[in-house]
């Protein structure tokens, strides 16, 4: 219950606390304003950090996060993973052109990964990344930064300590190098959403990893071992539990705008390899949705983490250690559940 007096005495000299009444009606306006002050809070403007690898998912993502209100994309940080460097920094530049948005600055990053081995996935979204869509008024690479993707993490977040969400949804190898450059840089940041990992050895690119992790797991280590503020994992076993439903999928791809029909053509090469799955799942989104939206993930669990690096068939493998044989101080928030109403609203925000 409010203590009354208190907030009576805070508010009376704005004229808000009313002066005639019960006591009990005075608890229900005090509790009420309560309410309303902390829903508005949940509303304050997000600073966003982007990792990505861009991707068709990583388009959807961007999308999402340049079109929510609440949210200020301070930069995007590009690495390789589902097409080499060169693309990835070209397809972000791509969304934000199609987003008019070609202001929001992009940096070129890791081009492999920590160990130099350049795993890149082709088999999805086709050699670019985008599914070999032919784009003519594809922006210059002349609009990337110069500076690089970690000198750029590491200066974004020293000049808004402890206001800005990282999000990472590509190869963690941007993040390994920030932090093994400023060691302090986990304290720096507000917390860090992730989309990688495994939490029942269900791989995606090996038999046991999942693909964000399998391309770098040195800097996935780095990065779960290192990174001591609040860090949100989606595995790839929560997206894939909460796909969207077809009929969803298709009324949002159809939309007549300029941003539906870019992903209609975008989607094109990889919803074929995906039709016979229960739903639409685009991996990226769901680490995206949870930073914007405090109320989309609806369950965690907190728990320590890892990553294997030396199993000749769990190299990449997110190791949960769920009877906590590691003693780690430092633990993750899995995510479990997630409101798909919330997800299915920024998606149609997304290409309005």
């Amino acid at each position: 219950m409010v203590n009354i007096n208190l907030f009576v005495v805070i508010k009376y000299s704005s004229g808000q606390v009313p002066l005639e009444g019960s006591k009990h009606e005075l608890e229900k306006f005090c509790e009420d304003w309560i309410r309303t002050q902390i829903q508005g809070i949940s509303k304050m403007k997000k600073f966003l950090l982007v990792d990505v690898d861009p991707g068709v998912d990583d388009a959807v993502a961007l999308m999402i996060a340049l079109e929510s209100p609440n949210v200020e994309v301070l930069g995007i940080t590009c690495c390789y993973g589902n097409s080499q460097l060169q693309n990835t920094s070209r397809n972000a530049l791509r969304v934000l052109h199609v987003c008019n948005k070609l202001e929001i600055p992009v940096y070129s990053g890791a081009s492999a990964s920590i160990l130099g081995e350049p795993l890149v996935d082709t088999f999805y979204y086709g050699k670019d990344g985008f599914g070999d869509i032919p784009d003519l008024h594809a922006p210059s690479l002349d609009f990337l930064q110069k500076e690089h993707a970690v000198h750029a993490i590491l200066r974004i977040v020293n000049e808004r300590p402890g206001q800005v969400s990282l999000v990472a949804v590509g190869p963690l190898t941007n993040l390994a190098l920030a932090v093994k450059m400023d060691p302090a840089l986990p304290k720096k940041l507000k917390n860090v959403f992730i989309m990688g990992g495994n939490i029942e050895g269900k791989g995606n690119d090996t038999v046991s990893a999942e693909f964000n992790f399998a391309s770098d797991p040195e800097a996935a280590y780095i990065v779960l071992n290192e990174y001591n503020c609040p860090v949100y994992i989606a595995s790839w076993e929560f997206i894939n539990s909460f796909p969207l439903p077809w009929n969803f999928y298709h009324q949002w791809i159809n939309q007549n705008t300029e941003k539906a029909n870019f992903l209609k053509k975008i989607h094109a090469h990889s919803i074929t390899k995906g039709e016979h799955k229960p739903g639409f799942v685009s991996c990226d989104s769901y680490a995206v949705a949870a930073a914007i939206d405090d109320n989309f993930v609806t369950e965690v669990t907190s728990v320590g983490v890892t990553v294997e690096l030396r199993g000749s068939l769990t190299r990449g493998m997110m190791v949960v250690d769920w009877t906590d044989k590691l003693k780690k101080k430092h633990q993750v928030f899995i995510m479990r559940k997630c409101d798909l109403r919330k997800l299915e609203a920024l998606f149609m925000a997304a290409v309005k």
